[in-house]
């Protein structure tokens, strides 16, 4: 029993681990294995995809979303070329497919419609 007695007053006297916070800096173990990660190095991905011809595009799935009703709508860029051209421009075909089924009506030309953004 006394051994027992011991061994369970070693692990109370024993102070855990302090716990990390949000205002604690991050150990450097951390930003090591973030350094060392290969995809640290890749370039991300081209922000100006909305400006780009379809026919230049390399994604298979194009997805634009709208920023006032949170709607998302994807296309397969082999149906987008097919239905608006290989020389159509990404904007204007995501532009299109959030107008024709766009739920934000409110009758003024300002606020109507949604607002893309261009995943």
């Amino acid at each position: 029993m006394e051994k027992l007695a011991e061994q369970s007053s070693v692990g109370r006297n024993a102070s855990p681990a302090p716990a990390v916070g949000p205002a604690d800096p991050l150990p450097s173990a951390y930003w090591d294995a973030l350094l060392r990660d290969a995809g640290a190095d890749a370039r991300p991905p081209d922000p100006l995809i909305r400006t780009q011809r379809l026919s230049e595009i390399t994604r298979h799935l194009l997805r634009v979303t709208c920023g006032r009703c949170s709607r998302i709508v994807e296309i397969q860029k082999a149906d987008a070329t097919r239905l608006f051209g290989p020389k159509a421009l990404w904007k204007d075909v995501g532009q299109r497919l959030l107008d024709n089924t766009c739920t934000q009506r409110t009758g003024r030309h300002e606020e109507d419609g949604c607002s893309p953004s261009y995943d």
